[in-house]
This record gives C-alpha cells, sequence and structure tokens, in this order.
C-alpha cells in the first residue's frame, strides 16, 4: 500500500518494531500527528482470550478522566417521562417506536452511542443486524440499557466509552486528541489499561495483555511494551527521562502481565 510523505517521513523517527514505554510512544505518537485537523489518538490491545467463547468477551464502558475531546452523538430510544428526561439531559436524537422505524427504513445511524429503556429493547431488538455490526446495539453490561436516561446521558456525553473484543480479541479505544498534553495522554491509557485488567475473564489463561499499540488518526502505530502499559501512573509522576526502554516496573509488587 502506498503511503504518504508524511506517514512515510514519521516512520522514519522511530523503530516500528521496538517495544517503548508508555510515555515515549506518546510523544512519539504526538511528534506523527502532522495532519492539519486535531487527530485522534487511539490505543489498540490484543488481549489472550477467545472471543468465541461467550465467557471470554471482555465489554463494558469506563470514563476517561481526562475525556475523548469530542463530545459523543446519543442515541435515546424512550417515551414519556424517560423520553423528557433525555431530552434535558442534551441528549441528540430522542424517540420510540418512530426512531426505531427511521433506523430501520431510513438506515439513519448519526449518531455514536445508543441508549434504550428496558420497556422498550423488544422493538430495539429488531434493529440487531444494523445496529449490531456497528456496535451501537444497547446492551446492559455497558450501561446503555437502563431507567436512568438522564445519568446515562450524562455520563456518555461526558467522555464516557464503550469497549469490546473484535473478532480476534483486540480492543481499540480513543483515549485522546493529538492536541491533548502528554499527562493527559497517559491519564487515559492508564485508565484503559487499569479498566481491561479489572475485565479479565476468569477463564482466560496464560498472557492476557498480548500487545498494546498507540497511534493517531493518520499516523503510524507505535508497540508499548505490555508489561510496561500498566505502570502508566509511575510516568505520570516523573519526568520521561528517568526511565530505562525496556525495564520492568511494578507499581505495587503484583503480576502487569
Amino acid at each position: 500500500m502506498a503511503r504518504g510523505k508524511k506517514y512515510t517521513s514519521s516512520m522514519a523517527q522511530f523503530d516500528r518494531q521496538h517495544l517503548y514505554t508508555p510515555t515515549e510512544a506518546v510523544d512519539l505518537v504526538k511528534a506523527s500527528a502532522k495532519a492539519s485537523f486535531d487527530e485522534t489518538v487511539e490505543l489498540a490491545v490484543r488481549l489472550g482470550v477467545d472471543p468465541r467463547k461467550a465467557d471470554q468477551i471482555v465489554r463494558g464502558t469506563l470514563s476517561l478522566p481526562a475525556g475523548t475531546g469530542r463530545t459523543a452523538r446519543v442515541a435515546v430510544f424512550a417515551a414519556g417521562e424517560k423520553a423528557a428526561e433525555a431530552r434535558s439531559a442534551g441528549a441528540d436524537v430522542v424517540g420510540a417506536d418512530d426512531l426505531v422505524a427511521r433506523v430501520a427504513n431510513d438506515g439513519f445511524l448519526e449518531f455514536d452511542v445508543a441508549i434504550a429503556t428496558p420497556d422498550l429493547m423488544g422493538q430495539v431488538g429488531t434493529l440487531g443486524r444494523v445496529l449490531g455490526p456497528r456496535g451501537l446495539m444497547p446492551n446492559p453490561k455497558t450501561g446503555t440499557v437502563t431507567d436512568e436516561v438522564e445519568r446515562a446521558v450524562l455520563e456518555f456525553k461526558g467522555g464516557r466509552v464503550e469497549y469490546r473484543t473484535d473478532k480476534v480479541g483486540n480492543i481499540h479505544i480513543r483515549v485522546g486528541k493529538a492536541s491533548f498534553d502528554r499527562a493527559q495522554l497517559l491519564e487515559n491509557i492508564h485508565a484503559v489499561m487499569e479498566e481491561l485488567h479489572r475485565a479479565k475473564p476468569a477463564s482466560a489463561k496464560g498472557r492476557y495483555v498480548r500487545a498494546v499499540t498507540l497511534s493517531s488518526t493518520m499516523g503510524p502505530g507505535v508497540h508499548i511494551d505490555p508489561l510496561l502499559a500498566r505502570t502508566v501512573a509511575l510516568y505520570l509522576a516523573s519526568p520521561a527521562s528517568t526511565f530505562v526502554t525496556g525495564a520492568i516496573v511494578r507499581v505495587d509488587g503484583g503480576d502487569n502481565r
């Protein structure tokens, strides 16, 4: 695949095969974000799970301490008082059977998060083939099927994000923008890694975190040492120069795998 000059230039600035510390990776990704717009920074984590097994699907939501750098477009499937709550909380689109029909018949998908009240899931469930593949299907495990509509809308508008393993065990999460400073990106990366370890399936065997890569929208991926990915808290408190790339540092003496 042909690459642009900026992409090729960025690749020449570091070793694509090397495993970097979180701080080094953040600095390299910020330096490689040369597009004319504020590029999104994404963290990709390869987990040692088998998503074909129901008990090894890793999914959930978390709030990023520094936010995502963008305001999510939220659609709410609700009626009556719950619909009014959603509107007052700032939902971008609210509806019941009319919204279901709009998605099913008109292909309306101009939203990033879909929330539904339990009483409407019978209708929303018919949209599975449309919303499911796009990761938009409301689910109780991610807090998007709830009667607490106002709180859910405010959380997702405020930087709460969903995550789920794909077919081969990868998770992709936006952790901010290239304009974020180093500390903000490190805080978000730390939050993601802690959440993924919290959500580790009991049935997962062997090394849990297999690979970690950080990249911007138009830039190349920078590989982070999986053994160091969870130690971001240390880098927040100390300058990058005090750490040696490749050293295995533990936050609390525990297992970083």
